[in-house]
């Protein structure tokens, strides 16, 4: 058999070049249509359900959220998994579907009954679904740096969370960036026990303090002549010393 093809092939040369040379123009065009990613995506078609419940223990989190999420779920269409996980403060709901589900259909199902069985959630639970890709499905990575050492960790952050992120998600088919590492710029206040023991103040107070001074107040509009002059206060704290002053 072999032998017969051998002999075939040196007769018709011209005849198996050609279709070598197909074969070859079909590959190359295969391989730049070919949809890659660099970390494809292997998960389940799925939807998480996120609900936070502060200060409560993991079965009072079973009880009063998990379980009546996860039941009222089961009834979504399409849904062939729902796996509950009860931790302290929080609860997790995976809603896996059927493979070949648009996500976004099945996303939009779940906000149906969810939004069914929120009324039967304490008051306290915030429930939210989670983003629509997962960690499997990232397909770039890119660092900040700074070559010049003119820019801090916190600064590099900054240019991250309010510049670079907002860019990168008007990109087409962009569904989440994630920021990691960095400095996150952020105002701590240490409090001092015996400083507070002599004023008589508490922690609440303090925190309560802090909280009533960083807010804006709305104002009226006062008419002068022509023109109509708005009156606002302005109370943000920005800097160090607007903290140390309130």
């Amino acid at each position: 058999m072999i032998a017969a093809i051998i002999r075939w092939s040196l007769r018709n040369r011209l005849l198996v070049l050609l279709s070598a040379m197909l074969m070859a123009a079909w590959g190359w065009w295969a391989v730049q249509k070919a949809p890659l990613d660099a970390l494809p995506d292997l998960s389940d078609v799925q939807v998480i359900i996120k609900v936070g419940y502060p200060g409560k223990a993991p079965q009072v989190v079973e009880d009063q959220v998990t379980y009546p999420l996860t039941t009222t779920m089961l009834s979504v269409p399409g849904a062939k998994t729902v796996r509950g996980f009860s931790m302290f403060g929080d609860s997790y709901v995976y809603v896996l579907f059927e493979d070949g589900t648009d996500p976004y259909w099945a996303r939009s199902r779940v906000l149906e009954y969810l939004s069914q069985v929120q009324s039967t959630l304490p008051p306290q639970a915030k429930a939210s679904l989670g983003p629509d890709a997962t960690g499997v499905g990232w397909v770039y990575e890119y660092a900040l740096v700074d070559k010049t050492g003119q820019h801090s960790l916190g600064d590099l952050r900054a240019i991250q969370d309010w510049i670079t992120k907002y860019e990168l998600k008007t990109v087409p088919n962009v569904s989440k960036v994630a920021s990691v590492g960095g400095m996150v710029k952020q105002y701590q206040i240490v409090l001092n026990p015996d400083r507070l023991r002599t004023l008589n103040l508490s922690h609440e107070m303090v925190m309560s303090a802090v909280q009533n001074a960083n807010q804006e107040g709305g104002g009226s509009v006062v008419k002068l002549g022509e023109a109509e002059y708005m009156v606002r206060p302005s109370g943000y704290l920005k800097t160090i010393d607007d903290f140390n002053t309130w």
